[in-house]
């Protein structure tokens, strides 16, 4: 028989008034068994003493009288000495306002339970509470200290890959690695210290001038300064000194190098740069907005400590505007029609190949010659491009300017891009897969460079490549020197000497090229489009 003693009718019978339930009640209780009585008594003590535990935990949270350090702090890091340990650090945003839409705002959403503000807030802003701290992953650190390839001259830097709890304090110039093996464990000095200059040519002329940063291995959380922004993605410090506002080398030493370390992270990397130049970060902002979601941050000026659990000090490189496959420069196999694709994205360039010739289109290929107006000028350039348009060709002839975008649109708009020996033949990079690259090669013995530098990397971006040398009849060369000069006999002891004898004597040259001579070379360049 079931109990009644908690049932009660929906509707009290009798009148309203005089109804005397305490005896009634009474009666009532007096008919329920004892055993029964005592099974429910227990129970509602149960339910009342449950209700009290749950009552005096929330108001010991939240209970500005009472010290909660214990209880947020069970799963928490260690604090350090700078920030009280109850203060979160920010989490970093990225740039696109759309990500935010994705967001759920819990005060807003009708289907979701009405906790007390300060628990939908806690619960909304506090990222320990949802993401793992940054002592969870294993500590790990791996550095490359590749060499000279056999036949390049240009030694890489070092590069470290690290995993674990790394906080990065701009201010000190120094990568705190929290490493639990002991601060002699991996690639670190007597001190457990290894200091890196993050530049992406290994030149001992220029890297005095490149910013050194200290990785410092430490045992305990303690030991390193307190978070004051912590990151979710990836960190990769680099330097853009150097030789940089050179078009070759923004592609040699930084663009590339950055794109062979970011581009599988797909954006979700951020970038601390080094001998900070805002002009030269303006000028590459949609490169570098296509290879992280997140405002760069200017190494040279931040004040804070910024935390991450992985990153590089450093960044991979290959040779010069080629990417070969390796197993930990490259192990993405990424190659440089890969770059090429990435650029032509970045700076929405239509074209990926050239114009289909043939007696059925009736076009005109679209020929770009850049025109140098400092050293290694083409002294006849007018009649240069007046014999190219009687062959076949649209002719444009323009100087690489600052607009990056600007003069990528015009390379990717040509089917063949003819130039002396320069930094303007970097600009192959914006050609359309199969286009032409036709380079004028100085008088001095450049075979390795202009092979090295532009042909060879011509043909790993599927370019088709033409080179035409000029003879000592046509550079300037002969008007300073005579012809029993080693200049002419000799030009490899110009190499001997050095770099700067090179830039002093071949670099300074014009030429002006045989008009007979160099037909041929065009119809080359007019026959492999027709191929």
């Amino acid at each position: 028989m079931a109990s009644t003693a908690y049932s009660r009718p929906s509707k009290p019978p009798g009148p309203a008034t005089g109804d005397r339930r305490g005896p009634r009640l009474a009666k009532e209780l007096g008919k329920i068994e004892p055993k029964k009585l005592g099974i429910g008594l227990v129970t509602g003590c149960c339910l009342a003493l449950l209700t009290y535990l749950s009552f005096a935990r929330l108001f010991a949270i939240y209970s500005p009288v009472f010290d909660s350090s214990a209880l947020v702090l069970r799963n928490a890091p260690p604090a350090t000495t700078t920030v009280p340990a109850t203060e979160t650090p920010p989490v970093q945003q990225k740039t696109e306002v759309e990500e935010q839409k994705d967001v759920t705002d819990p005060e807003a959403d009708p289907n979701m339970t009405n906790l007390p503000e300060a628990t939908s807030k806690d619960e909304q802003e506090d990222p320990a509470a949802t993401k793992p701290a940054p002592a969870a992953t294993e500590a790990k650190i791996t550095c490359d200290e590749n060499g000279v390839d056999k036949g390049f001259p240009y030694a890489r830097p070092p590069v470290c890959e690290l995993t674990g709890d790394i906080r990065i304090s701009p201010k000190e110039k120094t990568m705190y690695f929290v490493n639990p093996s002991g601060s002699g464990a991996g690639p670190f000095d007597a001190n457990g210290e290894k200091k890196i200059r993050p530049f992406a040519r290994k030149d001992d002329f220029l890297l005095p001038g490149v910013v050194e940063v200290t990785i410092k291995s430490v045992s305990s959380p303690e030991a390193a300064p307190q978070c004051t922004r912590r990151h979710d993605v990836p960190v990769v410090v680099f330097s853009v000194a150097g030789y940089t506002d050179n078009f070759f080398h923004d592609n040699t030493d930084v663009l590339i190098p950055l794109f062979l370390t970011t581009a599988h992270l797909k954006g979700e990397v951020q970038l601390l740069i080094t001998n900070f130049k805002p002009w030269w970060v303006h000028k590459f902002t949609p490169l570098l907005k296509k290879l992280s979601n997140y405002d760069v941050i200017n190494f040279d000026k931040d004040e804070g400590v910024h935390c991450f659990r992985a990153g590089h000090l450093g960044m991979y490189r290959d040779r010069d505007l080629i990417i070969s496959p390796h197993p930990t420069r490259n192990p993405h196999n990424y190659s440089m029609v890969d770059y090429n694709r990435f650029l032509r994205r970045a700076f929405a360039l239509p074209r990926d190949a050239p114009a289909v010739l043939g007696e059925e289109t009736g076009a005109k290929p679209k020929m770009l010659i850049i025109e140098r107006k400092g050293t290694r000028k083409l002294l006849n350039l007018r009649e240069v491009s007046a014999m190219c348009e009687q062959l076949g060709f649209a002719v444009t002839v323009a100087e690489a300017g600052a607009d990056v975008r600007g003069f990528a649109e015009r390379v990717n708009a040509a089917d063949v891009l003819l130039a002396v020996h320069g930094a303007g033949l970097t600009n192959q990079i914006f050609l359309p897969t199969g286009a032409v690259l036709v380079q004028i090669v100085p008088w001095g013995k450049m075979d390795w460079m202009a092979t090295n530098f532009y042909g060879q990397p011509a043909r790993e971006m599927r370019l088709r490549y033409v080179e035409y040398y000029v003879s000592e009849e046509e550079t300037t060369l002969k008007d300073k020197y005579p012809r029993d000069h080693y200049v002419f006999k000799d030009p490899m002891r110009i190499h001997g000497q050095g770099w700067p004898a090179i830039a002093e004597i071949i670099m300074k040259q014009d030429v002006m090229v045989n008009m007979t001579r160099f037909k041929p070379f065009l119809l080359k360049a007019l026959d492999e489009l027709q191929e």
